[in-house]
């Protein structure tokens, strides 16, 4: 029987981090994910922030250009231009991204296991048995700590007992080639309840690829249908390539904020598994960066000397309160259900203070209240 320190289930941004930063502290560490490749079904857009972006050093190739303007579209397509004087997005050619943070990942000495699926775990006097099933085969690895990095319906939640993702939207979208063009790089954002109920319509365009998408709650709409209505009149604002999609994407995004209960002396969960996730723009990039490190940090020093007590600074109740006016106001997007409540919160965004708060939303560096920052070393490989 195989036995690790640390045993990770999912490889996304958070577990691939969390992992390599765990070997990096001399851990062993096991990552699992049920893919075979990390750059096949892609479910985020890729956007990360400029706080982001300029605490964490990722790679220049795994970055398009810079996007610092924001056009927002109202149900009627009255327009509010936002513009910054920062570097404020870059979206991530993920695919490429992940393999990179897998490859330094293995460079730090994680054991990398794909195409292997997370059967369950049961407690065991020296932390967990895991039982995993590559191609039909199961086997039982001895973990001494869990981390649960599969996502929003986590399974490695269940098996842990800790709390589980309640409140989520959906969200598709399709990838594109960008057409050349004169106009600078920009994220279109359509506010309209009747293609994206409870969240937004998007067309990123960097002028490398553009991520034409809809998001809202999946009792609401039809996603692939609102996907399309978009493409259909999205063209009339926005240059839209006419080839196919280089793409397709879509998922769940958990938006009811950072979990109550996301660790205990088993284990813990980390990115959407655990919540760590906007509720009001959904992103998660962010989120998932910060909170891994935390994650590595905080299960280094319990697998140290197993004292509870360094688990604490991972309790979710904390972050859970400085979320609150952040699922305050995503209560009240949530209950923009007809396109004249969206048009009349559109025109009052356009006004003093709600203009400012508009910006704040898109240029803020608020995006996660976790001040921790990569460890030492870079959560990508550079080279």
């Amino acid at each position: 029987m195989d036995s690790v320190d640390v045993l990770v289930v999912g490889a996304g941004l958070a577990g691939l981090n969390t992992a390599r930063w765990l070997a990096q502290r001399g851990r062993r560490v096991m990552l699992v994910d049920r893919k075979p490749r990390l750059d096949q079904s892609i479910h985020t857009t890729g956007i990360f922030v400029r706080r982001t972006l300029e605490d964490f050093e990722l790679p220049e190739d795994c970055l398009g250009p810079v996007v610092r303007d924001v056009r927002l579209y109202s149900p009627r397509r009255r327009t509010m231009e936002l513009s910054s004087p920062h570097d404020e997005f870059r979206v991530g050619k993920m695919g490429r991204l992940y393999l990179r943070t897998l490859e330094a990942a293995i460079g730090a000495g994680v054991d990398w296991r794909p195409n292997c699926l997370f059967v369950g775990s049961r407690e065991h006097a020296h932390g967990s048995l895991v039982d995993l099933e590559i191609a039909g085969t199961r086997q039982t690895v001895e973990a001494r700590f869990l981390v649960g990095a599969d996502g929003a319906n986590s399974r490695v939640a269940r098996d842990l007992q800790l709390s589980q993702n309640r409140h989520w939207i959906v969200g598709v979208e399709e990838v594109y080639a960008s057409r050349t063009t004169d106009e600078s790089p920009c994220l279109h954002c359509f506010l309209d309840p009747r293609i994206a109920p409870g969240y937004i319509a998007w067309d990123a365009d960097d002028g490398e690829e553009v991520h034409l998408g809809v998001g809202g709650y999946a009792n609401r709409f039809e996603p692939h249908a609102a996907l399309a209505r978009l493409r259909e009149e999205a063209g009339r604002y926005v240059s839209l390539p006419d080839a196919e999609p280089l793409e397709r994407r879509g998922g769940r995004i958990p938006v009811g904020g950072v979990l109550r209960r996301i660790v205990n002396r088993r284990g813990l969960l980390v990115g959407d598994a655990a919540g760590a996730v906007s509720p009001l723009t959904a992103g998660g990039l962010d989120p998932c960066l910060r909170q891994a490190a935390l994650a590595a940090e905080v299960a280094d020093a319990y697998l140290g000397d197993a004292r509870e007590t360094h688990l604490a600074p991972y309790q979710g109740v904390p972050f859970r309160r400085r979320f609150l006016v952040r699922r305050i106001l995503r209560w009240g997007l949530a209950e923009v259900r007809q396109p004249w409540m969206a048009e009349a919160a559109f025109r009052l965004l356009q006004l003093p203070p709600f203009d400012e708060l508009t910006r704040r939303v898109f240029f803020g560096r608020g995006s996660f209240p976790l001040e921790i920052t990569a460890p030492a070393s870079s959560p990508t490989a550079t080279g």
